[in-house]
Order: C-alpha cells, then sequence, then structure tokens
C-alpha cells in the first residue's frame, strides 16, 4: 500500500531521512518510532507530499506518488496531527465535513457520514454537532480529528503524535478507542510516536529511527525481545515486555479450569489481569468460562515470544 525505496530528504546541508526503505501493507498499523529529530514526522509527511523528497521513490497503491496531484493526493488520506489542526471557527459539524465538501458531496450524505463518524469515535451528535473547538476537552478534540481524517473513508491514515498532548488517563483512552476503529475499519496507517507503550500497544510492527535512518522494523514481540543491537535495547529500557501483556487478552491465556474466587472482565488486558493478581496476591482470576493463572500467561508469552 505504501512503499519507500532509498528515500532521501535534505534541507540543505542536514539530512533529515537517509536512504531509507520499507514499506507498510494493506490494512496494518505501522508505527514510526525513535527519539526527537530523527526523521519519523518527516518520513510521514513524505507519503502526502507535505514535503518533497531530494532522492529515492515512493509508490502508493502501487503508483507512482509523482503521477498523483497533490491536491488529489492529500484528499484521499487522512491526516491527524497532535494539536488535532481543528478549524476554530468551525462547529464540530462542518470541521469533519471538510474533505467531503472538499469533494462535493451531496449534503445529505455529508451529514449522515459526519454522524456516522461522531458515533464511530463514541460522541454523541446530539450533543456535539454545534460545538466549537474551543468548547472540547483536549480528548474530545482529538477525537474529533480522528473523525475528520476517517470522514471522506480514505484507505490510508497518516497520524503524527495524534494522543501526545493528552493527559495519561484519556490518552489511554483514545489509544483503546483508537483500536477498536481499526479492527472495524482495517485502514493502512502510518503512525509517528515516541512513545514506546503507545508503539508496542498499537503497532502491527514498528520501525525505529535514529539520525534519519532505520535501525530496526519488525513485529512488536521480535523487536523487544530480539533487539538488533545496543541502541534498540537502551530505547525499550528493558521494560517493553510488560507492555506487550496490553496487546493480548485475558480470554488469550483462559483455561479450562474452573475457579469461583475473583473475576475479571473478558474485556481486560493480560496487563490489567498481572496487575489485579500483584495488588491482591491471588495466582488465578476467573474469567472467559474458565480462569487464568500466572502458569498459564507466562506460557503462552513464551510460546509468543520464541
Amino acid at each position: 500500500m505504501i512503499r519507500f525505496e532509498g528515500v532521501t530528504k535534505n534541507y540543505n546541508e542536514f539530512t533529515a531521512v537517509n536512504d531509507i526503505s520499507f514499506h507498510a501493507e494493506k490494512g496494518e498499523i505501522l508505527i514510526i518510532l525513535g527519539p526527537s529529530g530523527c526523521g519519523k514526522s518527516t518520513t510521514l509527511r513524505l507519503v502526502n507530499r507535505m514535503v518533497e523528497r531530494t532522492g529515492g521513490n515512493i509508490q502508493i497503491r502501487g503508483r507512482d506518488i509523482d503521477t498523483y496531484d497533490q491536491v488529489e493526493l492529500r484528499r484521499s488520506i487522512g491526516y491527524v496531527i497532535q494539536s488535532t489542526g481543528l478549524f476554530p471557527h468551525m462547529t464540530v459539524g462542518k470541521n469533519i465535513s471538510v474533505v467531503p465538501n472538499l469533494l462535493k458531496w451531496d449534503e445529505e450524505r455529508i451529514k449522515d457520514r459526519a454522524i456516522e463518524m461522531l458515533q464511530l469515535v463514541g460522541l454523541d451528535h446530539n450533543v456535539y454537532w454545534n460545538k466549537k473547538p474551543s468548547e472540547l476537552s483536549g480528548g474530545e478534540a482529538q477525537r474529533i480529528g480522528v473523525a475528520r481524517a476517517l470522514a471522506s473513508d480514505p484507505d490510508i491514515l497518516l497520524m503524527d503524535e495524534p494522543f501526545g498532548a493528552v493527559d495519561p488517563i484519556n490518552r489511554l483512552r483514545l489509544q483503546r478507542e483508537f483500536m477498536r476503529i481499526q479492527q472495524k475499519l482495517h485502514k493502512t496507517v502510518l503512525f509517528v510516536t515516541h512513545d514506546v507503550d503507545e508503539a508496542i500497544l498499537l503497532g502491527d510492527r514498528i520501525c525505529l529511527m535514529d539520525q534519519g535512518r532505520i535501525v530496526q522494523i519488525d513485529t512488536p514481540e521480535k523487536i523487544v525481545m530480539n533487539p538488533l543491537n545496543e541502541f534498540v535495547e537502551s530505547f525499550f529500557k528493558g521494560e517493553g515486555a510488560l507492555t506487550l501483556l496490553s496487546r493480548r487478552s485475558v480470554c488469550d491465556a483462559v483455561e479450562k479450569v474452573e475457579f469461583s474466587g475473583k473475576t475479571i472482565s473478558p474485556d481486560a488486558s493480560l496487563k490489567d489481569a498481572v496487575g489485579i493478581m500483584l495488588s491482591t496476591g491471588e495466582e488465578r482470576l476467573s474469567t472467559c468460562g474458565g480462569s487464568i493463572s500466572w502458569d498459564g500467561i507466562l506460557r503462552m508469552m513464551r510460546g509468543d515470544l520464541k
């Protein structure tokens, strides 16, 4: 769906992106991770030609990016940024409707789509339709930003630190909400972040960058447990293994063992289960028509991480 081949971006004497090659498959969330100044946001902006490359080739949907009209290309790709980019003088309804309006959809279709998008991100259109961005909380504004990016039903979504300005509690809620949306829509997503936990939680694969180059690209499990070099290992600081538990539901480790003790919701993650076990001293929890145990979680994780 997205393919980079030997792509470079120079700013005078400074090389922001240095001869990188990678691909993002259809329906995949590819996380671009790295420290500040590593080139991850520049890489993202090369996709919709907000930034023009110095060298190399980029293909979108199997087509050379230079064959697209810039305006056509940008309208066909959803774009979500940290500051939401909502137009302050427009209501929520009008903000979500911007791209469908530019695409000249009819009014009824635009309104129906905007209402559908509000429902998708968990907001009541009767409450939010006529609000201005200044009346929204940070978490609400980011949800509107996602709704607007999805309004024209693009097959590609670019997300640049979309939840970075939100407090930790709402950030986790937004991350989980986005996972729910992705499971339904299966968009191809390039997602830029510097947050390791966010990368591990959301990514099908992680592309770790440093000084404009790709250091390692792999699944969260493999990149955490089999770091390519000292930079990768130090970036994850040995803490990624616990975060990997957030990617799996308690039902993934359930055993057909009846247990009448403490229960945990089937919607909970294995990390949630570990937290409860540590705080209560329980070695087994009832869930998903059976139960989970320390040993069962460890066996499953060892199998995943081989």
